[in-house]
């Protein structure tokens, strides 16, 4: 298999192991040594992985990291596994800061099994960084992740191509985070260097007060588009997108009908995500949105009685309740709209079964 088939059958495998490996011996079995073996490692080998991997660090005798991978005879990677439920950001892995500076490792893996992140030292020479270059989801990766994580396959490794990579990662995460910043707020001194290209007269305080909410609302249309140009590129060519009014065709009598139904552009970016999830086991065609008052429901042949997903999305608590074949809803909490493909697993598992049951 290719790179990228591999790394998805290890996201496939995830998808079970999410329920069932709930410690931290079971999910580095269930997911850890196979994500071990993705990267061309093999796990049974004390050559090339050293489980239990101990190395006292001043007064500190006798503690472990869970494992050490080694190239060409050279520790290159440690790594500290969680189990799959931990929040790494939550997550306590002193070890992998104090073994990072008595081993000649280039690189430090926290992991769940699910989420990976990895660690180098660009800050301080020696010294592990606090925060992470580049973290991998199996549950929400695209071609620029699986080319990056390539990276660290055994046949492939070069720390320099690696930390070369990292920079450029790291000064990336830099220009997203002061982007995002003017996204939300821009500052005058931004607004003026937009507006300048638009406005022929003064830039006085007034005008660059007049311009703020004009250019926040430009980037915000602009994200849409570029959202909406991506998804619309997942899709099958015949099959058209939703409307701006968020209804595909046979919901539309219904929000006619039923007063007080607004569809908002988060619900309809929601709708899209499952539709593109979907996309691999049936027509999206056959994936459809009927919004109600209380909450925006995704069903499957436009039939309640096979209910996917619904979006609650107008409170402050905003979740998702997805369902499984039985029609049994599990609810999941959500911070933004993209969270949906934290569950792609549920999604597609409940679509399959849709189609596989005579609905094809």
């Amino acid at each position: 298999m290719s790179f990228k088939e591999q790394v998805t059958e290890l996201s496939k495998r995830a998808v079970s192991a999410q329920t069932i490996a709930l410690t931290e011996e079971a999910t580095k079995n269930a997911l850890v040594m196979p994500f071990l073996r993705t990267l061309g490692f093999d796990v049974f080998d004390p050559t090339q992985i050293i489980p239990e991997f101990v190395a006292d660090v001043g007064l500190k005798k006798g503690e472990k990291v869970d494992y050490a991978v080694k190239i060409d005879g050279k520790i290159r990677y440690i790594l500290e596994a969680k189990a799959v439920s931990a929040n790494l950001s939550d997550a306590q892995y002193s070890q992998l800061y104090r073994y990072f500076s008595t081993t000649d490792c280039s690189i430090a893996i926290l992991t769940n099994g699910i989420q990976i992140w990895f660690f180098t030292d660009l800050d301080a020479p020696n010294k592990l960084d606090v925060n992470p270059f580049f973290k991998f989801d199996l549950f929400d990766y695209d071609e620029n992740d699986l080319r990056e994580l390539e990276k660290f396959h055994k046949d492939r490794f070069s720390i320099e191509d690696i930390k070369s990579s990292a920079n450029a990662l790291k000064r990336m995460k830099a220009a997203i985070s002061c982007i995002e910043a003017q996204f939300s707020e821009p500052d005058d001194e931004f607004v003026r260097l937009i507006s300048k290209n638009i406005y022929d007269g003064k830039l006085t305080a007034a005008v660059v007060t007049e311009f703020k909410p004009i250019i926040k609302r430009a980037f915000d249309d602009l994200v849409r588009q570029k959202i909406q140009r991506r998804l619309t590129a997942a899709f099958n060519d015949s099959v058209s997108i939703p409307p701006a009014s968020g209804v595909s065709e046979n919901a539309s009598s219904d929000l006619t009908e039923e007063s007080g139904v607004e569809t908002t552009q988060d619900e309809l970016d929601g709708f899209n995500i499952v539709r593109a999830i979907g996309a691999e086991f049936a027509d999206i065609s056959r994936i459809v949105m009927r919004d109600q008052k209380s909450y925006c429901a995704i069903n499957f042949d436009d039939n309640n009685r096979k209910p996917i997903m619904r979006l609650h999305f107008n409170s402050k608590t905003r979740y998702l309740t997805i369902f499984d074949a039985d029609k049994n809803g599990t609810r999941f909490d959500v911070d933004r709209v993209t969270d949906i493909y934290k569950a792609k697993g549920e999604i597609q598992a409940v679509i399959q079964a849709y189609a596989r049951n005579g609905a094809a």
